[in-house]
């Protein structure tokens, strides 16, 4: 197994400079959000959708935008209004009276890249549709099924703030998401030259295309060829089952839980640490990536119960302290 890791790792550092670059040009325009820009590159790499959750003005639409503008593939727009249908996303039939024909018209989904701006803004039925051709890569129009385009990714923000006239998304419609990323405020130093490169009637935000979706393709297949020890194996599904069963990893805090992680979460875990270890630049897993990754992967996942409210902890806090207890290998 030692000379697969060898040549794993020969291939990784021949496509470290290609995920270098892109980091680089999102640079140009991101200042103050590396975490977030490496979860969506790690979405990217392992072919599911993150949720991004942040107070407005944190460059959250823009850090999508400008990912997208890196590769050479089709990007959507969809802002979510209380009015939105269904057929607004996904398409519709459209009936010509001259020849009593229907022709489709298909909807925005059918791109590469999708930012669903403030998810919770729009009705369920709206929400489920988009869910929907997230997990199955396909909508219904009509009597037809169409495949969407691939990559194809959704990457969705909502603001924790101005409740009102919003549609909370369900935990299990969360579940969907591989990475929810909780995104804060920059830096002194970082909000100085926020301040310095776009305070300016006309900022400069171009930035040049380095992937082609072959590229990605190639990027996902070895992503997938990153080696993972058994022992990592274990320790991620440790963590999951301590999600379940705390009292049996020695954790206190099974009042706290109401559910805990369904087994996606130990396949998105395993891929996301395995995304990570390809943008860190290794051939193979380490517990550490596994520990870096593993909050925006869980933190959706594991529902607090009513007496974690009243002792105001969060999913967050629990995650972190079943990541404090379990073992290290």
């Amino acid at each position: 197994m030692a000379v697969d890791v060898k040549q794993i790792g020969e291939k990784v550092a021949k496509e470290s400079e290609v995920l270098d670059r892109i980091r680089r040009e999102i640079g140009k325009v991101i200042v103050g959000q590396e975490t977030l820009i490496e979860r969506l590159l790690v979405g990217l790499l392992c072919n599911n959708h993150v949720l991004i959750e942040g107070v407005p003005g944190l460059a959250k639409t823009l850090s999508v935008t400008t990912l997208s503008q890196t590769i050479q593939a089709s990007f959507q727009r969809i802002q979510f209004t209380p009015d939105l249908l269904p057929a607004d996303l996904i398409g519709t039939l459209i009936y010509n009276p001259k020849t009593g024909d229907f022709t489709t018209k298909k909807g925005p989904l059918f791109a590469n890249i999708i930012l669903a701006d403030e998810i919770n803004r729009a009705p369920a039925k709206v929400q489920s549709a988009l869910l929907e051709a997230m997990q199955e890569r396909q909508v219904t129009i009509g009597e037809e099924t169409h495949k969407l385009d691939e990559p194809f990714m959704v990457l969705a923000t909502q603001n924790p703030i101005e409740q009102e006239g919003t549609y909370p998304l369900p935990e299990a419609q969360v579940d969907r998401f591989m990475l929810k990323l909780k995104i804060t405020y920059p830096s002194k130093d970082q909000e100085k030259q926020i301040l310095r490169s776009m305070a300016t009637s006309n900022p400069h935000l171009e930035v040049e295309p380095i992937l082609q979706p072959s590229d990605i393709v190639r990027l996902r297949g070895l992503a997938d060829e990153i080696y993972m020890d058994e022992k990592i194996e274990d320790y991620i599904v440790n963590i999951t089952q301590a999600t379940r069963t705390p009292t049996s990893y020695r954790l206190d805090i099974e009042d706290l839980i109401l559910y805990g992680a369904s087994p996606r979460a130990t396949i998105f875990l395993t891929m996301a640490a395995k995304a990570n270890a390809l943008l860190e630049g290794r051939g193979y897993v380490t517990p550490q990536d596994v520990k870096t990754i593993g909050m925006d992967v869980l933190r959706h996942r594991v529902i607090i119960s009513y007496e974690a409210e009243a002792e105001e902890k969060t999913s967050e806090d629990i995650v972190q302290q079943i990541f404090n207890t379990v073992e290290v290998p």
